[in-house]
């Protein structure tokens, strides 16, 4: 009987839409300065983890010059940036296991492909996946009905039809405008969605949920940290991909202190903000703030 109670009390909590706090402005900055405390606390260990964005980036890079579809060079960097809430997974795993005091070496990060809400995260990385391939197909049937079928053959070719044509100038506005759309679907629905599932295992229906009243309840504040987002991200790219090394960890780390801030812990659980230091030099800095 026991037993029963507690398989149905674990049901209902996968069912139930977690309670939304409302936050502010600096909260979210709060979160971001967390993220890079994280980041800080073991900067090998997540560099290493970061590098794999880059990477596949650059492999992008050389398949699209191969193929002759230059432009969609554009949107696969930026569209990329769709799939960030997933691939930030390692990241979040490490802020939580260091916020419950656990070992937070960078091998532990892969301790959620043992999650018991891995296929729920698999689901919703489906669905960012589709997002991802509708946005480079919106992308590419914009530049045909502005440049018809024929690819420029070099970036200095792709360059002059963008910026010294209207068309090209119509491709800028247009083209970011509906990526801004994307974008903002894709926050509205994983804002809280990947740590919500990793922390308690709930669906994919309620993690999104959950993320949407999120993103509802606190419209200023999220729209603060979609912009965080972008330029951070536009900042990494415009490095030839080296700065997403650092970027990536970093918001990977503040998302989860996000959502520590707009989901109300579970009824009986503590959460702590951060977890003691394990740098001997901020630990005496801290003692001497204090």
């Amino acid at each position: 009987m026991l037993q029963t109670r507690v398989h149905t009390g674990a049901a209902a909590g996968q069912m139930a839409i977690p309670e939304i706090r409302k936050i502010s402005t600096s909260d979210v900055l709060d979160a971001l300065r967390h993220g890079l405390e994280d980041f800080w606390a073991h900067p090998s260990h997540y560099v290493l983890a970061g590098f794999i964005y880059p990477i596949v980036m650059t492999v992008l890079a050389f398949w699209v010059s191969g193929e002759n579809v230059l432009p969609l060079l554009y949107p696969l960097a930026t569209g990329f940036a769709l799939l960030g809430p997933f691939v930030a997974l390692f990241f979040y795993e490490i802020s939580r296991r260091q916020e419950l005091g656990l070992d937070t070496s960078w091998s532990h990060g892969f301790e959620v492909l043992r999650s018991p809400g891995l296929l729920a995260i698999a689901t919703v990385g489906v669905v960012l996946g589709v997002l991802f391939v509708t946005w480079l197909i919106a992308a590419q049937v914009l530049f045909v009905g502005l440049f018809g079928g024929v690819a420029p053959t070099s970036l200095p070719a792709l360059f002059t039809e963008v910026f010294t044509t209207s068309n090209g100038w119509l491709l800028i506005v247009a083209g970011n405008l509906i990526g801004f759309l994307f974008a903002i679907e894709v926050l509205s629905i994983s804002v809280v969605s990947f740590p919500l599932m990793l922390d308690r295992h709930v669906s994919p229906s309620v993690a999104i949920a959950a993320s949407i009243k999120a993103t509802l309840a606190n419209p200023v504040p999220v729209a603060l940290w979609g912009l965080i987002v972008a330029v951070l991200l536009a900042a990494g790219i415009a490095t030839f991909f080296v700065g997403l090394v650092i970027v990536m960890p970093v918001l990977g780390h503040a998302t989860w202190h996000l959502y520590r801030k707009l989901i109300v812990p579970q009824t009986g659980r503590q959460v702590r903000s951060r977890a003691p230091s394990t740098n001997p030099a901020r630990a005496m800095r801290s003692r001497r703030a204090t």
